[in-house]
């Protein structure tokens, strides 16, 4: 994989961040940030980012969880 094909993984990320914000259901919102969160690992791992890889296995872990709870 090429420094263009890292990139492109980190632009998915951030749109998919950025899309999160437009969601109007929370639930939905929540598991848009948590997919956000898995491409943001990928990314991580693709770079050797320890600090980005660990941050969002919490986000993702939080997400994945207060999407599925009961209310």
């Amino acid at each position: 994989m090429s420094f263009d094909s890292f990139q492109l993984i980190g632009w998915a990320a951030t749109a998919l961040t950025i899309g999160s914000y437009f969601c109007r259901d929370a639930a939905v919102l929540r598991r848009v940030q948590a997919v956000a969160a898995l491409v943001w690992i990928a990314y991580g791992l693709a770079i050797a980012a320890p600090p980005i890889i660990a941050a969002n296995v919490l986000v993702a872990g939080v997400a994945a969880w207060s999407s599925v709870r009961k209310a």
